[in-house]
């Protein structure tokens, strides 16, 4: 998904929840000194950089957006210098602009865009996997106005907690939490009676019947994927973020002009800009759903069709196993069960009655669970400081399911509650 204007398939729901160059004479030459240099040679330490398209904007490839841009600040910077100074229009350096944030937001993040490459697999990048979340939550408590990205560090904790689950057990052919999880339910549909067994949800069958073939190549395919949403995200989201930190709200305004934010994203940041509480929470709903159903809705829907039925088994999986550091906010299978009747029979099951790769039901989780108690702690600074405050490692160890696994089973086994 190359990043012009933010994505490939724009769905917006925020309805309901609110050193110039001078050339001498006829500009045929420029005088340095005793060298005599043509003008058409000077210019092309930014011409070569227009009108590049941004390629790797989806972040599954290694590096930046272009192989022809630089990774260096320095001669990034320079050749847009001379391209403002030139009066070029910002959308002709639209991808120059965003290369150069991006550089600058993954220096400042300690990771090494050059070797940031989901496509090397986990051990080349699980250093990078985790960086992203600490700086998201370094970024927040440097700005406490950047809503948006302390939620991601929050809500992203579940998500590197499930990833190193994987780590984990990749090596191993049991996969001994996903088999456990999938075994466990796969017994609970022995003695379900048929008429209500028919009625579930394919994601729960699902589970029960293939989540106990899960392979040790499925977890690494997934774990590919997952990753390369994640440099998605921060491809498109962190870059703004540096450049209100470094220039202000002109910063966000020649990325909007550039057309690399459209309307959605600039509203929000004039929203930041404005600072009122309302405008404040609008800003991190504006962001969340840029985030979640323009950058990587279409990755998702590719993850959960991948791998035959493993995709989908993986994405529920997750959805199972996530719950966000975020105070007050309900595990998914607690904010919606799945319930089912047939007749006088009902069967209440204590598992999601979605899976996080669906768009319309990820948006409802987030938008009436998620981000009203992740508002609601960014309301009392007091409370929101020391949980943004505490060390990412920390929301990682809490989070992983090996460690949960005997309270989710526990669950499983005393809430599958059947009544007739």
């Amino acid at each position: 998904m190359a990043h012009g204007n933010g994505g490939s398939r724009r769905r917006t729901r925020t309805a309901g929840f609110r050193g110039i160059v001078r050339t001498a004479g006829l500009g045929i030459v420029l005088t340095l000194g005793l060298m005599s240099v043509p003008a058409a040679h000077a210019e092309s330490a930014y011409a070569a950089y227009l009108d590049l398209p941004s390629i790797n904007g989806d972040g599954s490839g290694g590096g930046g957006l272009n192989p022809a841009l630089p990774l260096d600040a320095g001669e990034l910077g320079a050749a847009l210098d001379e391209a403002r100074a030139a009066g070029v229009a910002p959308r002709r350096y639209a991808t120059l602009l965003h290369q150069y944030w991006l550089v600058v937001a993954t220096r400042n993040a300690d990771i090494d865009l050059a070797a940031w490459d989901p496509r090397r697999g986990v051990a080349a990048n699980s250093g990078t996997f985790t960086q992203v979340y600490v700086n998201y939550l370094r970024l927040n408590n440097a700005h406490p106005d950047y809503y948006w990205t302390g939620l991601a560090g929050l809500a992203g904790g579940s998500f590197a907690s499930g990833f190193f689950d994987m780590s984990d057990v990749a090596s191993i052919v049991s996969v001994p939490g996903m088999h456990q999880l999938g075994g466990a339910v796969a017994d609970l549909l022995r003695g379900t009676p048929p008429d209500l067994l028919n009625r579930l949800p394919g994601d729960i069958r699902l589970l029960g019947t293939a989540g106990e073939r899960l392979t040790a190549a499925d977890l690494s395919w997934y774990q590919t994927r997952l990753m390369i949403m994640q440099k998605h995200i921060f491809i498109d989201q962190v870059p703004m973020h540096e450049a209100y930190a470094a220039a202000g709200p002109a910063g966000v305004e020649e990325m909007y002009r550039a057309g690399v934010l459209d309307d959605n994203a600039i509203t929000a940041w004039r929203e930041i800009a404005a600072g009122t509480p309302w405008g404040l929470n609008d800003a991190a709903l504006r962001m969340t759903d840029r985030e979640q159903n323009q950058i990587i809705a279409d990755q998702w829907d590719v993850t959960a069709q991948g791998r035959g039925d493993m995709g989908r088994v993986m994405t529920y999986v997750s959805t199972i196993a996530g719950k966000a550091a975020v105070p007050g906010v309900l595990a998914p299978g607690v904010f919606a069960p799945t319930t089912i009747t047939a007749g006088a029979m009902s069967l209440r099951v204590p598992l999601p009655d979605f899976d996080w790769a669906d768009r319309d039901t990820r948006w409802n989780y987030i938008t009436h669970d998620l981000l009203p108690r992740y508002l609601e702690l960014c309301a009392n600074p007091a409370m929101a400081r020391p949980v943004l405050a505490e060390p990412f490692s920390a929301k990682l160890a809490d989070g992983r399911l090996l460690v949960r696994l005997p309270d989710l089973l526990g669950d499983l086994t005393t809430g599958w509650q059947l009544t007739a």
